[in-house]
């Protein structure tokens, strides 16, 4: 495998750039503060230290262990926003899909396809056809393909040779389309790891807890470091609060009231195997509220989502019974052999962060975003999709740049691949002669390199060194013992809950949630993490209350019980 000539020592996210990037962020004067690592804030960064400018960006729990971890995995214009006439919003959204499946992320982001089955003969067909047909237009727009094929029309008997587990009496025929999908979790850290490679301090596990301010003008944060306990000031002559569901706490810290609200709105996805129905494509299926995807994942399939409400702990928005049982109702619909809660492997919930004011019904919010410099020195970004991150990260920067006494350059993020993207096109060709030089199966080969790219040599450098290092994780075969290491060494993970959560996807993936993967990956953190065995044992400790509140949660009728429930696991505190 050819290496990416830019991979050195400085493409590390780890401890020992965490605190690099402290010693920086306490000692320099900024002139861009990003506060919140999710998708946004980390794509900030990222178009910030691309145009030359000096930024850090904090984040007060892990790289998107808020919404940007739980959402649909989709890369997607969204077609239901045709029908609501937001012909912008999905031009916009096809065009990043095109530039993120091909030119910035080609090893993370895959096409997928889809199937959405029409149950009226004529009318149905001709008006659902003609929306497909705009939105394969719109993603030519910008002078490119759009890296996906164009939609099909199917008859009732093809659909049925495709996707034998539906019903005979759910649907007269269907049309095929593609968007693409994505690990979002892993995405926005190695977003964030590619700011850090270009420049940016980044520090996950460090939380905001006010501003400082000169008369009006916002100067810079006060910073509460909750790994070592420590509190210091950053200063920076712009800041962007970049917090998604918690923008309005975060604009709180400046005593602003706010042009506007951001409003939560709690989605649920369920995770069931994927032998539980016979299809060869995901599904788009119309509900009397929204729409619902079974979207195909690895080895599972991903259902969901529901659209309601959210007022209460942000942090660990909790999926209840009745979430799941509307979801299960929905897919069965058009199911011969119907899904129970028995099928169900894996549960999650994310909040969205939709702009307030327009609508009481949290399904017909905006999806745009916006950017308002609040107050002097402190832009803030809100709203939005998952798919328009880049335009979301760009716009901001564009108003701190603007506030700035410098001539800053453009956003070039358009060209600007994440770590691991340049070459992986060669290194996929070449999976075969890998496996066999390295001793590793194809199949091992190719899931690795749809998870890290080229930076697949730096895995295989450890397995080299150590053999037992491919190992499977125990209930997780997916995945193997080197990952745990790579994801602490490298990618900014400091926690068991961030390599089980995040990096890898095994909270949600395996039957037990991770329950006994929890104890090797720890034991694997810990011997280049510097733990000892007290620190192991809590680590497990705590992740395996998270699971079990989870799972509890679950079980429980409507949102405040759920909450209430869940929030009987402790939260990763500090270790001093």
């Amino acid at each position: 495998m050819a290496r990416q000539k830019t991979v050195t020592r400085s493409s590390k996210l780890g401890p020992e750039e965490r605190a690099d990037a402290i010693t920086a962020l306490k000692e320099k004067e900024l002139d861009i503060l990003v506060v919140g690592g999710g998708i946004v804030g980390t794509g900030s960064a990222l178009d910030a230290v691309t145009r030359g400018l000096s930024v850090g960006m904090v984040e007060a729990r892990d790289w998107a262990s808020g919404t940007s971890s739980r959402s649909s995995k989709l890369v997607h214009g969204g077609i239901r926003y045709l029908e609501q006439l937001d012909f912008r919003l999905v031009r916009e959204a096809l065009i990043e899909r095109g530039l993120l499946l091909q030119r910035l992320a080609p090893h993370l982001v895959k096409p997928v396809r889809f199937l959405y089955p029409l149950r009226q003969r004529v009318f149905e067909r001709f008006y659902v056809g003609a929306g497909m047909l705009l939105y394969d237009i719109f993603s030519y727009t910008g002078g490119r393909p759009p890296g996906v094929p164009h939609h099909r029309h199917l008859t009732k008997s093809q659909v049925m040779r495709s996707i034998p587990s539906l019903a005979n009496d759910a649907l007269v025929g269907g049309i095929t389309y593609y968007d693409a999908q994505v690990d979002d979790a892993r995405y926005t850290a190695s977003l964030a790891r590619t700011a850090s490679f270009y420049g940016a301090h980044v520090a996950s596990r460090v939380r905001i807890e006010g501003f400082i301010k000169v008369g009006e003008r916002v100067v810079g944060a006060r910073a509460h470091d909750l790994e070592t306990g420590e509190r210091f000031d950053i200063r920076a002559k712009q800041v962007v609060n970049a917090t998604g569901v918690w923008t309005d706490d975060t604009q709180s810290m400046v005593g602003e009231r706010g042009q506007f609200k951001v409003r939560a709105s709690k989605g649920v996805h369920l995770v069931v195997p994927r032998d539980r129905f016979q299809s060869t494509m995901g599904l788009l299926l119309r509900t009397e509220k929204s729409v619902l995807f079974v979207i195909p994942w690895g080895r599972h399939w991903l259902i969901g989502t529901t659209d309601t409400d959210w007022h209460l702990d942000k942090a660990h928005p909790a999926a209840t019974a009745a979430d799941i049982e509307y979801i299960l109702e929905h897919v069965n619909s058009v199911l011969a052999v119907k899904l129970t809660r028995d099928d169900v492997e894996g549960v999650y919930a994310g909040l969205r962060p939709l702009l307030a004011g327009e609508s009481e019904q949290t399904s017909k919010l905006s999806r745009e975003h916006i950017v308002a410099h609040s107050v002097p020195g402190l832009v803030v970004v809100a709203g939005g999709k998952w798919t328009t991150y880049r335009i979301m990260a760009k716009d901001a920067i564009d108003a701190a740049a603007a506030a700035l006494d410098a001539n800053v350059p453009k956003s070039v993020t358009q060209d600007i691949a994440l770590l691991g993207a340049e070459g992986y096109q060669a290194a996929w060709n070449k999976r075969a002669k890998i496996a066999r030089a390295f001793g590793v199966h194809k199949v091992r080969i190719e899931h690795l390199l749809n998870r890290y790219g080229v930076m697949t040599d730096e895995l295989l450098d450890l397995i080299r060194e150590d053999p037992s290092l491919n190992t499977p994780l125990p209930g997780a075969d997916d995945y193997i013992e080197a990952e745990v290491i790579y994801a602490a060494t490298h990618e900014g993970a400091l926690h068991l809950e961030d390599v089980l959560a995040r990096r890898t996807r095994i909270s949600i993936e395996a039957w037990d949630r991770g329950v006994s993967a929890a104890p090797v990956a720890a034991a694997l953190m810990g011997g280049v993490l510097g733990w000892d065995q007290e620190r192991v044992d809590r680590e497990v400790n705590n992740y395996l209350k998270r699971v079990a509140a989870e799972r509890a949660s679950q079980l429980e009728p409507d949102d405040e019980s759920a909450d209430r429930v869940r929030l009987e696991a402790p939260d990763i505190v500090s270790a001093k």
